[in-house]
Parts: structure tokens; sequence; C-alpha cells
């Protein structure tokens, strides 16, 4: 009746609990076996800083078995880490060489997703810790010994203890939203009148589901191999049906309304066989992709080719015809893509030329497009690669010329507190210093009290290790600091004579490590990625404007454009968009909010979302449009088509100004409003389906204009 109160702990502090004890039950396992029971101290520390380095430092996204999968694949990273770092530390400038090689390649592997990025910090501890002195080759077997059972429990643990509800995958939110799709194309072709209110906002709700922002890291089709890439090109084409969808006028009431139902209702069919390819993991019958060809091609025939006999096609039915078209178009990319993403390259759908590129392309070179894309200065990845690579390189040089006692720890401390630009790292290092002198004279006063009795610290440094890990993610750097401060002397009171001056050598690692760390945040692009973004962005846009302006004069003369610039195709574009995302993925990731200054759109506002759609839609538009045969234009539909790319690609390039940090332009909000674009609703007579398909591509790029725009808009 009376009974006590549950407590229930706040949903962060039970999150990280749930990891702390993990890495406190298998770290301490580990170290006492190794350490008292085998009396191997060596193996011991091996054992506990290889949990700590992949439990505590690095921060895998997922559930642990996800983890546990991910880390068993690592191990023999750790291996080839641990005997590289052995063998270099011989000569300070054999393990400063190694340092800079094995620290940029490290961070550079985040191009391969949220896990490589994540584990990234724990494994350059893995090489830190044998790259430091002593040389002693015949501890190789000790110290492998412990890394292997480090993984080993961790491993166990991740996957056995307090196990996780794993989130929809990023397949089964695909699938959900081809379901809904499902449901608006059926709807449209029974009723022939656009969507409800309702219908929309699902249209909209399930789309916004597959944003990455609406998508637990883990589940981000983010690497490079060909199921990943199909399964973001899945994502993308679904949630461009969906919004082509919604947006699609009623069914015109005369001849050709058949025609156009038929179509919408193969759309459903195909839609609903995604749905199911997706969740069951197998490939679609092809019965709804040709059913969907066959509709698509007598609907475009009807709509390019001679009226009925004693009818006469209406604008408005060819402004549906294209609509409808550009439908069908998206339901056959989210096909072909979803069978790709499920069989990869053993898929047997026929994939369009161009659009799935990387279906027949072997897996390292696949690796290998990432890789380059990304090796240049603009890439936000290839700069927080070089920071973090000179940073830990310079630090171990100090470490090995002044012989900094325990210098691993100013190597752990560089590794942890430096950020991507300057304001982050300054409070960084101002929060990091604060704790760790007050772990610090914590330390001193336990190592003075306790004196020589390893009992004592043998009881306290599982309890510690548990508040540690499960406190310092949630209240901070400076309480995760400070609480490691005390953690390394009990570890270090248990592997040799404990003095109070260990927590002095602490202080003054993190000390050295921090500012360092700080001096390279500051001489390597300082700013972060909010800078590489809005450059990134403009670039896009720029991009985009060329090809739209060389589209609609294609469109308009009835031939294909030249290859721009001696660039393949739009390769100079898909370029952009890969970095583009890149850097919006980097701004995700920092801690705080944006710095200030700069010219250019204030990115807090800004909706780069309708940035990178803009870059997308302008590709699969023009790719689409440019299919032969070509036919010229009427003088008439030739020169309207002609002015509204042009004047659409100048507001792309006024768009881009306003968002490019280095551009001169008058700092101004970018005004869409233009007379010549009013004549979106005003066809010329007789003009072709091309032609209404090229209108309705404009149409769209530009309300992806107009969220970017309205969105810069806004005041923070």
């Amino acid at each position: 009746m009376w009974g006590v109160p549950a407590v229930r702990l706040p949903t962060a502090y039970a999150a990280s609990g749930r990891r702390a004890l993990r890495v406190t039950l298998v770290a301490a396992a580990g170290f006492y076996v190794f350490r008292y029971g085998l009396d191997r101290p060596v193996g011991a520390t091996y054992a506990l800083f290889t949990v700590v380095a992949l439990g505590g430092l690095s921060r895998i996204p997922g559930t642990g078995r996800q983890r546990a999968a991910f880390i068993a694949r690592l191990l023999p990273v750790c291996w080839v880490l641990v005997v590289v770092g052995t063998c270099l530390s011989v000569r300070t400038w054999s393990a400063v060489l190694g340092m800079l090689v094995v620290g940029f390649t490290l961070a550079f592997s985040a191009v391969g997703g949220p896990r490589p990025a994540g584990a990234a910090p724990g494994l350059q501890l893995l090489y830190i810790l044998p790259s430091f002195p002593p040389y002693d080759p015949g501890s190789l077997g000790d110290r492998l010994l412990g890394t292997t059972t480090g993984v080993a429990l961790f491993v166990a643990a991740e996957a056995l203890l307090l196990p996780e509800r794993a989130p929809p995958s990023y397949r089964e939110r695909a699938a959900r939203a081809a379901l809904v799709a499902e449901r608006c194309a059926a709807r449209l072709a029974a009723a022939r009148g656009a969507l409800t209110g309702t219908d929309i906002q699902a249209a909209q709700e399930a789309g916004q589901a597959l944003r990455a922002l609406s998508v637990p890291e883990a589940e981000r089709p983010a690497g490079p191999g060909v199921r990943e890439r199909a399964l973001t090109h899945t994502g993308l084409a679904i949630r461009t049906l969906l919004g082509r969808i919604a947006r699609l006028p009623a069914v015109p009431d005369d001849a050709t309304a058949p025609d156009v139902t038929a179509v919408l209702r193969s759309v459903a069919r195909l839609a609903a066989a995604t749905a199911g390819c997706l969740r069951a993991g197998t490939t679609s019958p092809p019965a709804p992709r040709e059913e969907l060809l066959t509709a698509r091609a007598r609907l475009s025939a009807v709509s390019a080719g001679p009226p009925p006999p004693g009818a006469c096609l209406p604008p408005e039915a060819l402004r549906c015809h294209a609509a409808v078209l550009e439908v069908a178009d998206a339901a056959l990319a989210m096909g072909a893509a979803a069978d790709l993403a499920v069989a990869g390259r053993h898929a047997s759908v026929p994939l369009p030329p161009g659009r799935f590129w990387y279906a027949t392309t072997p897996a390292p070179v696949l690796w290998w497009h990432r890789a380059r894309g990304h090796a240049g200065r603009r890439s936000v990845f290839f700069q927080n690669a070089v920071r973090m690579a000179l940073a830990l390189t310079a630090v171990r040089w100090v470490a090995g010329v002044d012989t900094l006692p325990h210098g691993f720890w100013a190597m752990l401390a560089t590794l942890t507190l430096t950020r991507t630009t300057l304001g982050q790292t300054w409070s960084t290092v101002r929060l990091a210093l604060a704790g760790t002198l007050a772990g610090a004279l914590v330390s001193a006063g336990v190592l003075i009290l306790v004196g020589s009795d390893t009992a004592v610290y043998a009881v306290l440094l599982p309890v510690w290790m548990l508040c540690a890990f499960t406190v310092g993610p949630v209240r901070g750097v400076g309480w995760a600091q400070g609480m490691f401060t005390v953690l390394v002397a009990l570890v270090f009171a248990q592997l040799a004579q404990p003095t109070w001056r260990l927590a002095e050598v602490r202080m003054l690692d993190v000390l050295v490590g921090s500012a360092i760390g700080a001096v390279f945040g500051v001489l390597a692009w300082p700013r972060g990625a909010h800078d590489e973004l809005r450059r990134a962005a403009a670039e896009l846009l720029r991009r985009a404007a060329e090809i739209v302006v060389a589209t609609s004069a294609s469109v308009a003369a009835g031939t294909t454009p030249a290859t721009p610039s001696g660039v393949p195709g739009h390769r100079s574009l898909q370029r952009a968009v890969v970095l583009a995302e890149s850097a919006y993925a980097q701004v995700q990731s920092e801690p705080t909010p944006f710095g200030g200054g700069g010219r250019g759109a204030d990115p807090r506002t800004v909706d780069w979302q309708a940035t990178l759609i803009a870059g997308h839609h302008t590709l699969w538009g023009s790719a689409r449009l440019l299919e032969p045969p070509l036919t010229a234009l009427s003088p008439e539909a030739a020169e309207s088509a002609g002015t509204l790319g042009e004047r659409v690609a100048g507001r792309m390039l006024l768009v881009s100004a306003a968002l490019d940090p280095a551009d001169d332009a008058p700092d101004a909000t970018p005004s869409l409003t233009d007379p010549v674009l009013a004549g979106f609703a005003a066809e010329p007579p007789g003009a072709p389906r091309r032609y209404y398909a090229t209108v309705a591509w404009l149409n769209s790029l530009m309300n992806d204009l107009g969220r970017i725009a309205h969105s810069a808009s806004r005041k923070p």
C-alpha cells in the first residue's frame, strides 16, 4: 500500500547508463583477469583500453546487435593498428610518420558512412596506445591477446546485454511511403479528382519520414556500395513520386481520360509491388512494371500524336498528361531502384542508362569513386581528416621530442577536444581544462589517502567507470574529462607504484594536447562546415542553372546539347550534389549552433534539403526531357520554353549569390517575382507534350527555389 515509488531515470541517462554498464562489465572483467588472474599487466592494459576505445570513445550508431556485427568486422583492423603502432614506436620519426598516415586514413574513412565515422576515434586510440615507448616487440603477443579479448567480450556484451528495440529500417520506411503512394494513385484513378487535404498531408508526412534528419543515423543508407546507393535512390524516387502525385491536377473528362487512369492504376500496382519487394527482400514481379510501361507508352503516343477524330486536346489535358507521365517516370525509377537495393548486382530489372551508373560497378571502384569525390579542399571530410591528422602528428612529435610522460594522454585530449570551428574548440578546451583540473585534484587526494593499497583501487574502478560513462556523455565535456582523469588514475595506480604526481602529469598532458588541437583548429579551416555548406549549395545552383539553360534550349531546338566544358554529361552537377550533401551531413553533426560571421543567408534558417532536391530534380528532369527522339518546337513554343528556362536559371543564380559567402553581390533576399514567369499558365497554341513536360519541370524547380528563398528571408 505504502510501496516505494518507482524511480525512473531520464531518457538521456538511461541510454548512456545501458552503454556504460556494458563497457564497465567488459572492461573490468578483461582488466582483472589479465592483471590479477594471469599477472599480465600489458594484456590488462590493452583489454581495458580496447573496450574504452570502441565503447566509450567511439560513437557507432545503431542497436547493440548492429554495433556488435560492425565491431566484429573491425577486429582485423584492430590487429593491424596494434602491430603497426608497435613496430613504428622504435623511433620518434617513424611513429610520427605513421601517425600522419594512420590519422588521415582513419579520419577520412568517414566518407564510408556513419558507422566508419563513429568508429574512427576509437581506432585512432588503438594505434596511439602502442606507438609510444617502450619499444617492446616481445610484448606484441600480449598486446594482441588483450585487444582480441576486449573486442570479443565487448561484441558479446553488445549483442546479449540489455537488448534495444530496433527502429524501423530505411527499407521499411520506404515501403510505408510506397504504400501511401499506392493509395493516393488508386484514389486519383478511381475518382478522377484531385486529392483531399488528408491525402496530401499523408503524402507529405510519408515523404518527410524519408528525409535524413527524420531517420536514425544507423539506418541511413550512406555507404558507397550498390545496395546503399540504390536504397538512397529509392527514397529519393519515392519522395519525388509523392510530391508529384500530391500536385497532380484533376483528370479531365475527355476521350483520353481512360488512358490517364490506366497509367495511375499501373502506378498504384507498381507502388504496391515495390513495398512488397522492400519488405520481403525479394525482387518484385515484372508484370506491374511491364503494365506501367505499356500504359505510359499509350498515353505518350496519344499526347504526342494527332488528337482523336473530331476532338482537339485542350491545354488542360496536355498539362495533365505531362504531369501524369512524370508520375509514371518517378514510379518506374522507384521500382528499378528498389529491385537494385534488394538484389544488388543480381537485379534483373532493365535499368535506365546513366541513372543507375553504379549498378554493375565493382565495390572497390565504388569506394574509389567515393574517396576521389572527396579528395579536395572543398570536401568537409577531407578538411576534417587533414585537421585531425596534423594535430595528432604534432602532439606525437612533441611527446617524442620532449619525452612527455604518458604522452598518449595528450593525444587522447587532442582526439576528443578538437572541433570543426575555432569557437567550438575554444569553448570545449575551457570546459575540459576546468574539468581536468577538478579531476586532478580529486585524483591527487585519492592517491594520497589510499597510497599503494591496490585492493581499494580495484574496488573503486568499476564503480567510478560506471558513473563516468553514464554522467559524462550527458553532462558534457567538462564532466567527462574530469571523471576520466580520476578513472585513468585508478587504472594506472594498479599497474605501477601510485603517486600524487600522476594527476599533475594528466593535467599537463591535457593542456598540451588541447593547445595543439586549438592551434590546428585555427590554421585548418577554422570556420567549420557552415561556410562550406553555403559555398557548396551555391555551386550546386550555379551548375544546375547551366543545365537548365542547356536543356530548355535543346528542347526548343530539338537537338542534343554539346558536352559542357569537356565534362561528360552531367557529372559536374553530380559532383556538386555529392559535395553539398557531405557538407550538409557534417553541419548536422556539429554539436553547437552555427557560428556567426560571414556573408550570406543564415545557415540556421535555410532549407538546405530543398537545395539538394533542386539539384536532383535538375538531373532527373534534364535526362528525361532529352530522351530521343527530339523534334523542334513551333516558334512560339520554342521562344516560350527558352525564355522560361533562362528566367528560371537567372533565379537560380540569384539564390546562389544570396547563399555564397564569397559572392560580392548585394546582400539581399532574392525575389522570385517575375512577370515572364507568369507565362507558366499561358501556353502557346498547338504546343506539344514535350513543351508541357518542360514547363512542369521548370515549375517544380521554381517551387524548390521558393522554399529556399523563403527560408533564407526568415530571421533566426
